[in-house]
């Protein structure tokens, strides 16, 4: 049995299956992910956005097919079966063209779909909530609008199966009722949990329209709709999940045969939490900012390793990685001027500190992946870094890397700060996420 028909069947009976979705292009993150999954004998869902990939090259400059060999080759590399991978897409649809009309908006959307689906994504995010260039009312698109246009983007997926022999014929979900993507903005007041009867509506008008087009047995595949939990997290606030206020919730969706909810912007929740969302049948949890936010703590940490190695005269050429990043961001605020707010002392310290985490577009910047590679390089060729340097900054004294053997200290401290947030999300998945 596939693992995502496997978490819908075990929370239809009454197991507390969860599966978290690793949502990130940052190959340092995937590769701690591969290596935990194995470690744990588990099975990794990782997705891609239609901004980070399209049939453009999205911003990580990857089309679907692309994307899917990349990810193949580094779990070669790391030793993960691919057949413990899935491949999701998340929001896949007009994101990417709002601004245009509908017309070309939907038919660059079509293409899209047909791209994942033809490039064996497993899990497809149907997306087609937003208002487009043409469509000038400010309130909010008719359901059966949505609804008419995720079929239709269904059907391209179906297309791309049959024209290229699919044999895993992809599962989907639908919904958008997501929290502001990146986080919010501190609001409290805008926290929101969805309604039932919207949650009702859309799925009964959704259900109309693949029937309407033919796609009766893709509805079979759709298994999950996307909510909103009240879990979301602003520049510095985190806001807990609290199951008293989604109970409406949880009970209307214990009762929908072959459908469970997924839930974004899970960041930064604590391991009960996240446990307690899956219990409460918000069984997919996706996650994304946490894990590039611990990357960042990670290197922010090892320059100020370099920066003490430096005084010792131990590394000849400073890195600067810290600056170099915050240069970058300053040069380029496309990614993060939207999102942060305040004089320039604030405005810095956001740029490194906050929670959105708005540096993960610019890992990628050549000087930024250069100064990277040079830190990485400097403490890397050391082979007596004081314990007790590595120490203040990755308080970890049980790790067994102490006993004198050879590694890549920089790598696995990375890892091991990308851990601490994926052990969270295995441990609220209970056994979700494990090989069967």
């Amino acid at each position: 049995m596939d693992r995502l028909q496997r978490l819908v069947n075990g929370q239809k009976t009454g197991r507390p299956l969860g599966m978290y979705s690793v949502c990130s292009a940052n190959p340092y993150v995937l590769e701690a992910c591969m290596q935990n999954a194995k470690r744990k004998n588990s099975t990794l869902l990782i997705e891609a956005t239609s901004n980070q990939v399209n049939q453009f090259g999205g911003y990580t400059g990857l089309t679907p097919g692309k994307f899917a060999m990349w990810i193949k080759t580094m779990s070669e590399r790391c030793d993960l079966d691919w057949d413990r991978i899935t491949l999701g897409g998340d929001h896949l649809g007009p994101t990417p063209w709002q601004a245009k009309s509908s017309d070309v908006a939907m038919k660059l959307s079509e293409e899209l779909i047909y791209g994942y689906a033809a490039a064996g994504f497993q899990k497809i995010h149907l997306d087609a909530s937003m208002r487009l260039g043409d469509e000038v009312d400010s309130s909010g698109l008719d359901k059966r609008i949505v609804a008419s246009r995720t079929a239709r983007l269904a059907l391209q997926a179906e297309k791309a199966i049959k024209d290229h022999n699919i044999k895993k014929t992809p599962y989907y979900v639908i919904g958008s009722d997501v929290p502001i993507a990146g986080g919010m903005l501190d609001q409290e007041e805008l926290i929101a949990i969805s309604d039932v009867d919207d949650v009702k509506e859309t799925l009964e008008e959704t259900r109309k329209a693949f029937y309407a087009v033919g796609l009766v047995e893709a509805w079979e595949r759709v298994i999950a709709l996307v909510v909103r939990t009240g879990v979301e997290f602003g520049d510095q606030s985190i806001f807990r999940y609290q199951s008293k206020k989604t109970k409406e919730l949880s009970s209307f969706i214990k009762d929908q045969p072959g459908i469970i909810y997924e839930a974004h912007s899970t960041d930064y929740q604590t391991a009960d939490d996240l446990r307690q969302m899956v219990c409460d049948h918000f069984a997919i949890l996706k996650v994304g900012p946490a894990l590039t936010f611990a990357f960042r703590e990670a290197i922010f940490s090892l320059a100020f390793i370099e920066d003490e190695l430096c005084n010792l005269r131990k590394v000849k050429s400073r890195s600067d990685i810290v600056e170099v990043l915050d240069r970058a961001m300053k040069e380029d605020p496309s990614f993060w001027e939207k999102y942060y707010k305040g004089d320039e002392s604030q405005l810095r310290f956001a740029r490194k500190f906050s929670l959105s985490d708005r540096s993960r577009y610019y890992w990628t910047k050549p000087q930024v992946a250069e100064a990277l590679q040079l830190l990485l390089n400097n403490l890397s060729e050391q082979d007596d870094i004081p314990w007790s340097l590595v120490d203040q900054f990755f308080p970890c004294r049980d790790l067994s890397f102490r006993s004198g053997r050879k590694y890549d200290l920089p790598k696995l401290l990375i890892s091991k700060s990308i851990d601490k947030v994926v052990n969270d999300y295995s441990y609220a998945c209970g056994e979700g996420m494990t090989l069967k």
